[in-house]
């Protein structure tokens, strides 16, 4: 049986994949979709994280996989009485119960294996307060759930595991997902790489730079910080090691490229897409709104690199590093892809279409040239990893519909948000603070898009009650949530540019947040000033862009202490000030208007008049 369980696996992941195709074409009930959808994936889940390969622990595993059978099976049957049955009228069923304890048992070990006790403690926690709601103390009081009510609303209406999470995996993510695969198989991953290299490698800082593009350009189509962390790092951390680059310093700032992916449209993290979904808008305007602040992102590490390299001398590469890059122009056509999937997007078709079409373009373009042809044995690794991927997704995500369910039924979600302006004393400043810190530590060892879930569950009424728009909000706590990834104590993504470059893991932690501090200002910017989501007229728009971009080189500055020579500490004083001002201010305001005319004469006056004698730096 274990020589076969790979075909199995296989089979079953194209199993899948037909399945999601069938629903575009022809779409099922909710109440059908999502169990097929999110028992699959806990059937690739047994298959690809098993309890062992032989003896108990296997048969374990066959009999949970039987178990997602019998559960899909079961919403299959019953799925005509759950479609028309009244919530809190029509009775629960002891099949009912029965079922419903299982699909809790089989999400909840499922998550166990992905994602580790992390997401599952805090699960299993709000899984308890449904219970004792009745014996908390004060606030947190609440009259609790019986085991009927508790099965029904988490396992047979819209409210709870099947629902707007599930929703979002089985109608957006899973297609994203498929199209970050075969486009990865096809050799778009190292596509870009190849053109990082060639782009800047030959410049100061090349190495560290060609880090920030490729994974800019990889980010649009992974999403995950630790995924392209590993597809990048492998290439670029070496190099950076090799130009001058301490360990640790490549390290983090591989991770801190890699965090961005998140951020970058047109593909940005999971969280994105649960974003459209919890604000029933379409996922091209989040992309939209994504835009500047990921631009920025990546803009202000390009010039802390940029300004390191001009300042050590370091991290330009070689004639030998680049001739062993493959060459680029006969592989262009591999951008038809993700071209075809903005242009989809931009036209106004639905997301869900875009990623079909993209997916199809990546399929067939490798086979335009001979020398991009892919072999057979390239989709078996292809639709595996599709089947990992997509179900690494949805089962986490579904899992979390418990928490989103306890706290909407309970109403802690609207007494938590009033509990934390009254900690912030009402201001918005303070609130922000508090929901910074409570996003940095949700996202401590947890993926991104639960600790950006669970945030707008419990924070963005907050931030809504205190005037910050909708859409800012739930921009503002996903920012933070990806954030977390290079967040000591537990930085996920830096951990990982740590283990690829053999460098102290705390310490890689700790440069990564450093070098980050501009960008942890960046959401103050799009919060105060809704233009930089692309709200308003598009003069408009570039203006705020525009001084948003000079905020984040004059921060650079400061952190570097360089620009065009040393700078003393007084004018890396008044660059920081005038950093704030233009991140702070609202584009059009006063402050606004000092701090932009204050950053661009100093720079004026500072590359002009300053001596450009480079000297040593830690690095």
């Amino acid at each position: 049986m274990p020589a076969l369980t790979p075909a199995i696996r296989t089979g079953a992941t194209v199993i899948w994949c037909l399945f999601q195709l069938y629903i575009v074409l022809y779409p099922l009930h909710p109440i059908i979709q999502r169990p097929v959808h999110l028992f699959m994936a806990v059937i690739l889940t047994m298959f690809f994280q098993p309890l062992g390969e032989r003896g108990w622990r296997r048969v374990v595993d066959w009999l949970l996989i039987g178990g997602s059978l019998a559960t899909i099976l079961y919403y299959l049957l019953v799925s005509t009485r759950l479609i028309e049955r009244m919530e809190n009228v029509d009775p629960v069923l002891p099949h009912d119960l029965l079922f419903g304890t299982i699909v809790l048992l089989l999400v909840m070990e499922a998550t166990r294996r992905i994602v580790g006790w992390s997401l599952l403690g805090v699960i299993l926690v709000f899984f308890a307060y449904g219970f004792l709601g009745p014996w908390f103390p004060g606030w947190l009081k609440f009259q609790g759930f019986d085991p009927e009510l508790y099965i029904e609303i988490l396992t047979m209406t819209g409210h709870g595991i099947m629902g707007i999470t599930t929703e979002t995996s089985v109608s957006l993510v899973f297609y994203f997902i498929a199209f970050a695969s075969v486009y990865s198989a096809s050799g778009g991953g190292q596509l870009f790489i190849d053109l990082a290299l060639r782009a800047v490698g030959t410049q100061k800082g090349g190495a560290a730079k060609s880090a920030v593009i490729s994974s800019a350009m990889f980010g649009t189509i992974s999403g995950s910080a630790v995924a392209n962390v590993v597809a990048t790092g492998v290439f670029t951390i070496p190099l950076m090691k090799k130009t001058g680059y301490s360990p640790e310093y490549a390290g983090a700032q591989e991770a801190l490229a890699s965090t961005g992916g998140q951020l970058m449209p047109p593909v940005m993290g999971i969280a994105a897409f649960v974003m459209a979904e919890l604000l029933q808008v379409p996922y091209g305007r989040i992309a939209l709104a994504g835009a500047i602040p990921a631009i920025a992102y990546y803009f202000a590490l390009f010039m802390i690199v940029d300004l390191r390299a001009r300042r050590s001398g370091i991290g330009s590469l070689g004639a030998e590093e680049l001739a062993a890059t493959a060459p680029v122009l006969p592989r262009m056509h591999l951008f038809l892809a993700p071209l075809s999937l903005i242009a989809y997007l931009m036209m106004g078709y639905s997301a869900t279409y875009a990623a079909l079409v993209g997916t199809g373009v990546a399929f067939v373009a490798p086979f335009l040239r001979k020398g991009t042809r892919p072999s057979r044995h390239m989709f078996r690794p292809m639709f595996d990893d599709i089947g990992k991927q997509a179900s690494q997704v949805a089962i986490p995500i579904a899992a979390i519909g418990v928490i989103i369910a306890v706290a909407i039924q309970s109403n802690l979600a609207i007494k938590f948000s009033t509990r934390l302006m009254e900690i912030s004393g009402g201001t918005l400043l303070g609130a922000m603070i508090f929901i910074i810190i409570g996003c940095i530590i949700m996202g401590m060892g947890m993926p991104t898009v639960a600790a950006y879930i669970i945030g707008a569950v419990l924070f963005v009424p907050a931030l809504r009650k205190l005037g910050i728009p909708e859409l800012a909000s739930h921009m503002f706590v996903m920012y933070y949530c990806v954030l977390s990834m290079i967040t000591p104590p537990v930085a996920l993504a830096s951990y990982a540019g740590a283990s690829l470059a053999k460098a102290n893991f705390m310490k890689t932690g700790w440069i990564a947040f450093r070098q980050s501090i501009v960008l942890f200002l960046i959401p103050f910017a799009f919060a105060f000033d809704d233009a930089l989501l692309w709200n308003g007229p598009l003069w408009w728009i570039l203006i705020a862009f525009i001084s948003l971009t000079v905020g984040t080189v004059a921060w650079a500055v400061t952190l570097e202490g360089y620009l065009g020579g040393l700078i003393s500490w007084p004018e890396r004083g008044l660059f920081c000030f005038a950093s704030l001002a233009i991140i702070f201010a609202p584009t059009g305001t006063l402050w606004w208007g000092v701090g932009t005319a204050l950053a661009v004469g100093l720079g004026i006056w500072c590359y002009t008049f300053r001596s450009k004698v480079l000297a040593p730096s830690p690095r």
